[in-house]
């Protein structure tokens, strides 16, 4: 399988990967704009935007945009996330110029009809209602406005109701002007692809896009602080962070290993000490999440409220630990996880593409996958210690608690702890 890569004259990057055995390809257009693109007054409206994508366009309307890939058995979707909006679609061989030219469509040529964004708009606003009724969604996007206040990286990707309730087609039209550019976007497939033909595709229907030049967002610094909602629920929600390198940071990946071994899965520290031993949760994880420039090590975990406490501190003690006493069995099985994960990954069509448009995004170029599986086993022991003890001690701290709460340690308390 080889890595195929071409740029219209106009900036629109095309990747491509033939994976000979399969007979469907996974194609979609990633725009590199997000989130944590909008100014404040916008807040939400990327997210708006995506969903209506799939309302109708010059040429056809909502129910002939899904029609037309649902009668070749395919699927269409999109996402938005702080970094990125996707537009993508599985399909048949044979249906691949079919998605593409659908997926141009809709970025293209939406109509914004007043009415379906009326409709659009109330979903949303349930999207939103949903999401703060649950409380393991809602703790993360305190966590992050914590994490990064008053900046765009710190917002929440939905928007607040009060502001979703505004928008109207002008908002939703400025925001396609000013980050939708031929420059921000990257078509990208995989599977049984032809990337000659792709490429004339993408001539003929994004040829006559005029450059521009691209709106770069404001730099995200992590700042921290606490967040603490008391509520009466049936469990108490921790989630505590700190602050991580961006994906280009020469430590990405001991940051990524240190992360497995201290909760991602069942052989990890926490689970091991905090569920398989005391019993004190059903789940508790920890993750690595990165952007551009800044990044952070999440934990989560759900409990009673009488035994947040002890959860809190056994947490903190086990975070010094592993700066401690990490070993390289630990950290080699992480190795293994990781590169495992991503091999199996690359045997999804919809999963190479994406991974291909994101690093074409952070890099201007795909990677050989050797590359990095030889950055991922290049991470020492020691370059992992070094990782938790800045994680236990140093790293700026963020909090996030929801629930029956009231005896939880403070963010000051939980410090005082990192310094003894």
């Amino acid at each position: 399988m080889t890595t195929q890569f071409a740029t219209l004259s106009n900036g629109l990057r095309i990747v491509t990967e033939q994976m000979p055995s399969l007979q469907s390809t996974a194609v979609g257009l990633w725009v590199d704009a997000g989130g944590r693109h909008e100014r404040p007054d916008q807040n939400g409206v990327a997210h708006f935007l995506e969903h209506m994508a799939f309302k109708g366009t010059n040429t056809r309307t909502a129910l002939q945009i899904a029609e037309e890939i649902e009668d070749v058995g395919g699927y269409i979707n999109a996402y938005t996330s702080r970094e990125v909006t996707a537009y993508y679609a599985r399909v048949l061989e044979a249906d691949t110029a079919l998605a593409v030219d659908v997926l141009a469509d809709i970025l293209r040529n939406p109509i914004f009809d007043q009415k379906e964004i009326e409709t659009e708009r109330h979903v949303i606003l349930q999207e939103i209602g949903q999401a703060h009724d649950t409380p393991d969604d809602v703790i993360f996007d305190w966590l992050q406005e914590k994490a990064y206040p008053d900046q765009a990286l710190g917002r929440t990707i939905l928007g607040e109701a009060d502001r979703v309730r505004r928008f109207d087609q002008a908002d939703l039209a400025r925001f396609v002007s000013e980050h939708y550019g031929p420059g921000q976007l990257i078509l990208s497939a995989a599977g049984a692809v032809d990337h000659d033909a792709l490429v004339a595709q993408a001539e003929q229907l994004f040829g006559d896009m005029t450059a521009r030049e691209a709106m770069t967002p404001d730099s995200a610094t992590f700042h921290g602080g606490e967040a603490r909602k008391v509520k009466d629920l049936e469990q108490a929600h921790m989630a505590l962070a700190f602050e991580g390198p961006g994906y280009r940071a020469d430590n990405f990946y001991a940051a990524q290993i240190y992360s497995m071994v201290l909760g991602g899965g069942m052989s990890s520290r926490l689970f091991q000490k905090i569920r398989e031993e005391r019993g004190l949760c059903y789940t508790i994880f920890a993750q690595c999440g990165a952007y551009a420039e800044t990044g952070m090590t999440t934990i989560y975990a759900g409990t009673s409220g009488e035994e947040l406490p002890e959860l809190a501190t056994l947490t903190i003690e086990e975070m010094k630990r592993a700066a401690e006493d990490m070993t390289e069995v630990e950290v080699e099985r992480a190795r293994v996880q990781m590169k495992a994960g991503l091999l199996m990954g690359l045997e999804s069509p919809s999963s190479r593409a994406e991974r291909m448009a994101r690093m074409v995004q952070i890099w201007g170029k795909v990677p050989p996958i050797e590359d990095t599986v030889a950055k991922i086993d290049a991470v020492t022991l020691a370059d992992v210690r070094a990782f938790a003890e800045n994680q236990a001690t140093q790293a700026a701290p963020a909090l996030a608690l929801y629930g029956p709460v009231e005896t939880a340690p403070t963010l000051e308390a939980i410090q005082s702890q990192r310094a003894a």
